[in-house]
């Protein structure tokens, strides 16, 4: 999958769609649930962090996975976030990331990583410790920088990488003082230097086109990776993978005797985990809460997901052509009332969701949607209708010059969730007098409905794969970008975009900027957030540290030391 910063778009109704970034996730620690508006805000990230001291040496730890993914090189297209999890368990992790996106490093492997601006070029410094190394013995040196930025700097070497980003930004690589240190140059002032390394780095030997596409079919090839576990067994006929702690690791010794991930679907995975063959599973509906709602000795956990569901109207539409009906359909929703009914019995609620480019828990994070003017007000929804010339009709749908103000808004399930949140926005938009007709397809419908514009209203939900929001302003609201087909877009904001965002020569700038114009954006009434969500997970007692992999989980923008995962003493 072709990884730009949001992983996915999905149906609001559940059904994967458009892959728009990284890899799309359904692990099973995901859900969309539940809430008391007037509890406190879940946190954020709820993931039982420990430190070590607290934790003991031993044991085992057993978890689900969709599938163990034929492509196991998680930086090639046509992998996966499953690909993705396993990586982290026996690959280089030599940058972190705290819930929040902040990224630190892991000093196991380095020394030293700076960030300079040196003649008008970013400049990133990695100098690693003297321990790191391959497990096939080849130091990790400048060279293993070198091979990830060749690999991924774009697809005209025949490499088939999942992100070309931040690398294709890049310059040079060369070797500094020494062969442990690698100076990254990038050309001109970057905003995002850290992008590129936050998913890893790679062994040399992959720096050909052929073993980068083809040499991890099936093969996870541990002597390729250097870590404090290493694989142990490997079956993909039985989507089977386990790690055993790694003689040649060199950092914090890895506190559990055996991490394993099984391929199951999701009733398989609720059943092995009330046998005890799991640690952990998705809870995030209220029938899997009630499933494991009687078992002793477990502990939910829910935290706020990194993505939005959204509503969304076609402007093109003759009639959304007029902002001022488009305003008023958007002022007509109760996001309240949509949120208790999406959430009913998770036990979850959250801060408002303001924003599509950061989440509240984001440094420089702003509600934008607040900002432009956003609240439910019916009063004032049909204020805009009368001055845009909407009469109520006699069955209390407006009409004007002999048509009646409809719309059809798809969803792609028949779930009963799904299908109460849209009769609860039907009821809505029929109380400003607009006729909304909700109309029931198969999820399989979904790509080629939404791509088409075979709708009037469209629901979905955007999955965040990495921190930096504005790096991916454009990718959300220029022209002609394939994620947003609301068509309020102009050549004119693009251009605003270029020179007000992407010229800034800091990430906090670009941020600042970014949620200044996104208020004025939103005031084109096409796309507004709605929520985020839980990611909601039940997990044996004890179990500490979750969810350490890239893509996943209970802590947000988590990325952790997976020497760290392990049960409480």
């Amino acid at each position: 999958m072709k990884q730009q910063k949001l992983m996915g778009a999905i149906a609001f109704s559940g059904a994967l769609a458009l892959v728009l970034g990284g890899c799309a996730a359904n692990t099973g620690t995901d859900g969309e649930g539940n809430g008391d508006g007037d509890a406190a805000a879940t946190e954020m990230a709820d993931y039982n962090p420990q430190p070590r001291e607290n934790l003991q040496e031993g044991g085992e730890a057993h978890f689900p996975i969709n599938e163990i993914p034929e492509q196991l090189n998680a930086f090639n297209g046509d992998g996966s976030a499953d690909t993705a999890r396993i990586a982290a368990w026996y690959m280089p992790q030599i940058l972190l990331q705290e819930p929040d996106g902040t990224p630190y490093k892991h000093d196991a492997y380095l020394d030293e990583w700076k960030i300079d601006t040196v003649d008008g070029n970013t400049q990133i410094t990695f100098t690693f410790t003297d321990d790191a190394h391959w497990n096939d013995g080849t130091d990790m040196d400048w060279t293993a920088i070198e091979a990830t930025w060749k690999a991924n700097r774009s697809i005209d070497e025949g490499f088939n990488p999942n992100a070309t980003d931040g690398y294709k930004q890049i310059k040079s690589v060369e070797q500094g003082d020494t062969a442990k240190t690698a100076i990254v140059t990038f050309d001109g002032e970057f905003a995002w230097p850290e992008m590129p390394f936050l998913t890893g780095i790679i062994h040399p030997a992959l720096a050909d086109p052929t073993k980068f596409n083809e040499a991890m079919i099936d093969d996870p090839h541990p002597e390729w990776g250097a870590g404090p576990y290493t694989i142990d067994e490997f079956d993909a006929n039985k989507d089977y993978v386990s790690f055993k702690p790694n003689t040649e690791w060199w950092g914090d010794k890895p506190l559990l005797d055996k991490v394993t991930f099984t391929g199951m679907d999701a009733q398989a995975s609720i059943n092995a985990f009330k046998n005890g063959e799991i640690d952990m599973v998705g809870t995030g509906t209220k029938d899997r809460l009630a499933q494991v709602a009687d078992m002793e000795d477990v502990v939910t956990y829910r935290s706020t997901q990194t993505a939005n569901t959204l509503l969304e109207v076609d402007a093109t539409k003759p009639q959304f052509e007029d902002v001022k009906v488009r305003e008023a359909f958007f002022k007509a929703i109760d996001i309240d009332q949509q949120k208790q009914i999406a959430w009913n019995g998770l036990d979850y609620t959250e801060e408002p969701a303001g924003s599509l480019t950061l989440f509240s828990f984001q440094p420089g994070y702003s509600n934008a949607l607040e900002e432009a003017g956003w609240k439910y007000d019916v009063e004032g929804a049909k204020a805009l209708l009368e001055e845009a010339g909407w009469v109520e009709g006699e069955d209390g749908i407006r009409e004007k010059d002999g048509v009646r103000l409809e719309a059809t808004y798809p969803i792609f399930s028949d779930d009963p969730t799904q299908k109460a949140l849209a009769t609860a926005l039907q009821q809505q938009q029929k109380a400003i007098g607009l006729d909304l007709k909700v109309d029931v397809r198969p999820a399989a419908k979904f790509a080629e409905d939404y791509t088409s514009k075979n709708w009037d209203v469209a629901g979905l939900r955007f999955t965040s794969s990495d921190p930096f929001g504005a790096a991916w302003f454009c990718q959300l609201y220029c022209m002609d970008m394939g994620l947003n087909l609301s068509g309020v877009q102009t050549p004119e904001m693009d251009e605003r975009i270029k020179t007000e965002v992407e010229s800034l020569p800091t990430a906090e700038e670009q941020t600042a900027a970014a949620m200044k114009l996104e208020a004025e954006i939103f005031q084109d009434w096409g796309i507004i957030p709605l929520y985020n969500g839980p990611s909601i997970s039940t997990v044996k007692k004890g179990l500490a540290n979750l969810t350490p992999e890239p893509y996943v989980g209970l802590d947000g923008f988590g990325v952790q030391p997976v020497e760290n995962t392990g049960w409480e003493k």
